[in-house]
């Protein structure tokens, strides 16, 4: 066995025990404790790198069948589950009877297709964030997951961390006052790459043209896979893409946001492939304003030196202080204000665990805190950043007609075309 099937294996069985940091540590092993007869029986959709943590979060469950391009991530998926069926396309795995729920941790272009497709077969779906690739697929999936009543929930896990919940009780107590402004930023960069201008063969073991999916045919290319596809347009979204679900969502909770009004865009020249290496993101809300920054750019305060310099986090500036927050901690500034400042009585209760959250509303219909009613309108808000930047100015949104108002092109960016066999 080779030593990355080892460690994968040990991650696997490990993790759900020891915790893995931030992501898994937040869990509580709710659904482990039950009967081996009250299983869901759960379907993996893609198994490698951040799928890994995924089946990691569900293995408690039955894993019946699970799915990827890569035939290496799949044997070696398999040596851990080995009386699951194997599948390199996922409608195939859709259609396997006796599937309760699916994990779907594909590259995003695929996101949509997958979840539709499974929700429309009445299983219940746990996906990695973003929700979709395009903002029309997540006001889309959001619809039909209101349709059909089944458990959803979205890959934001630090949402279940008790960091969040109490920085969310701080906001709504009026710690710092009305907030009026908050920023939230990743040092992260994924952009600024380029197309192989040589021919490349496909190894053996990669189907790419089922990785594509919907995706415009392209020539394989070795640099999208396995992770940094999210450099092109085709396939990812950026770096506000993989990160802005974590990090705006804080600030949508504990704000109570949904849709922006405007939205605009400061980055290098856009390409038409790739993403930018870095990213400033505007957005203007009914009662706030909200930034992103990413590749390095911070917000006017942290710059100057007026609030700690974070690589990552949410900054929030409320009209009697500021709050600094990232996924394990939280600071009140500046801290004389706050010196002998007494905490709210908690109103949020700890989660169950993200994992299990959706577990549970699977198996009883308990409801989740990242499903796709609020998993979709943050994901339509995140992707709205990188429409603006597409389009190149100052956008107005229209979130009942899911339209830009003021530049007809931008739609370009809204949606998008689909292979035949690919449509949502």
């Amino acid at each position: 066995m080779s030593d990355r099937q080892l460690n994968r294996r040990a991650f696997i069985k490990g993790a759900a025990v020891l915790g893995t940091g931030v992501w898994l540590g937040i869990e509580r092993g709710f659904a482990s404790s039950r009967s081996a007869n009250d299983r869901l029986n759960i379907g993996i959709i893609g198994v490698g790198n951040r799928a890994e943590a995924n089946i990691s979060g569900v293995n408690s469950q039955n894993i019946v069948a699970l799915c990827d391009i890569d035939e290496e991530f799949l044997r070696s998926a398999a040596e851990d589950f080995p009386k699951a069926k194997t599948y390199t396309d996922f409608r195939k795995l859709v259609e396997q009877p006796g599937i309760d729920a699916v994990v779907i941790s594909t590259a995003d272009h695929t996101h949509a297709v997958a979840t539709l497709m499974a929700l429309e077969a009445g299983k219940h779906v746990y996906c990695e964030k973003p929700l979709t690739h395009t903002v029309q697929e997540a006001r889309a999936v959001a619809n039909a997951a209101a349709k059909t009543k089944l458990a959803t929930q979205m890959g934001t896990q630090i949402h279940a961390s008790s960091n969040y919940r109490r920085v969310v009780e701080l906001i709504q107590a009026g710690a710092i006052g009305t907030v009026s402004e908050a920023h939230a930023f990743s040092h992260k960069s994924w952009g600024g790459a380029g197309r192989s201008t040589d021919a490349q063969a496909v190894p053996k073991h990669i189907h790419f043209d089922l990785w594509l999916g919907p995706a415009p045919a392209r020539p394989y290319d070795s640099e999208y896979l396995p992770v940094n596809w999210r450099k092109w347009w085709d396939f990812g979204g950026g770096t506000l893409g993989d990160m802005g679900c974590h990090y705006l969502d804080l600030v949508h909770w504990a704000l109570g946001l949904r849709h922006p009004k405007t939205i605009h865009a400061e980055g290098p020249p856009p390409n038409p492939d790739t993403t930018p290496p870095w990213l400033i993101v505007n957005y203007e809300y009914e009662s706030a304003k909200v930034s992103w920054y990413d590749g390095g750019k911070k917000p006017r305060l942290m710059a100057e030196g007026a609030v700690p310099d974070w690589k990552a986090g949410v900054l929030f500036v409320g009209s009697k202080g500021m709050l600094m927050a990232d996924y394990t901690k939280h600071r009140l500034l500046p801290e004389s204000r706050f010196a002998g400042f007494k905490a709210p009585a908690r109103s949020i209760s700890d989660s169950i665990g993200h994992y299990d959250e959706w577990i549970e509303a699977c198996k009883h219909g308990a409801p989740t805190t990242c499903n796709f009613n609020y998993a979709g309108a943050l994901t339509e808000a995140v992707l709205l950043g990188n429409v603006a930047y597409r389009a190149g100015r100052k956008i107005e949104w229209d979130a009942a007609t899911l339209k830009v108002t003021n530049d007809p092109t931008a739609m370009n960016f809204v949606t998008r075309e689909y292979r035949n066999g690919w449509t949502v």
